[in-house]
């Protein structure tokens, strides 16, 4: 696997060229390692292929030769076991059966794909709280849908490309809608807000 390191600005260096999941894997070994090396790191953000860390413009060379010396496998790091996460689902979505046709799926069986399946938060974007969480059955990979919705409601479970996902709030949104849940995936008054953190691992419970 090709890696490098490089500036992203005067207070950001980016990893890029990972592999898929690699870069959540890596996130708490930035941090820790920073640390050590008695570097103030103001964030560390995980992406599909890339790992971006925010710092003080003057610790920037050091910064970039931590992240040089990380041991980068080509897998993702295993996750705590307490990491696990598990959202209870009602298969209830406006799509369902049409993904259950254009996958020549029967409704049941892809419910038990998509519930039997371990999730893991890749990254975080789109919207506070959106999570993009790889390990989709490869029978569920559809393209996202051609027309997107102008109005998701916040909870809906959903599909496309190669990842999972759970709208934490209203917005537009281009998925195919499968279910449902009452979890609350952003909440300010939580620590952290985000329910879902990179590298978090994840399962979906069906409820009726």
């Amino acid at each position: 696997m090709v890696t490098r390191v490089r500036p992203y600005g005067r207070e950001a260096s980016i990893v890029d060229g990972l592999s898929e999941g690699v870069a959540a894997s890596l996130r708490a070994q930035v941090i820790a390692d920073c640390t050590a090396a008695e570097l103030t790191v103001i964030d560390v953000v995980p992406a599909a292929s890339t790992l971006v860390v925010t710092h003080r413009e003057r610790d920037g060379e050091l910064v970039r030769r931590v992240l040089g010396a990380l041991h980068v496998s080509s897998t993702a790091v295993n996750v705590r076991h307490e990491d696990l996460v598990e959202i209870p689902v009602r298969y209830d979505g406006d799509d369902l059966t049409e993904v259950a046709t254009a996958c020549s799926l029967s409704i049941e069986q892809v419910i038990a794909l998509h519930s039997n399946a371990d999730y893991q938060v890749a990254f975080c974007g789109f919207a506070p709280g959106f999570a993009y969480l790889t390990g989709l059955p490869k029978e569920l990979r559809l393209a996202r849908r051609s027309s997107p919705r102008p109005r998701v409601a916040a909870g809906s479970v959903a599909i496309a490309a190669d990842y999972s996902a759970v709208y934490p709030r209203e917005s537009p949104g281009g998925w195919h809608l499968i279910g449902s849940t009452t979890t609350s995936l952003w909440d300010t008054h939580r620590d952290p807000p985000a329910l879902l953190q990179p590298g978090t691992r994840v399962r979906f419970v069906s409820v009726s």
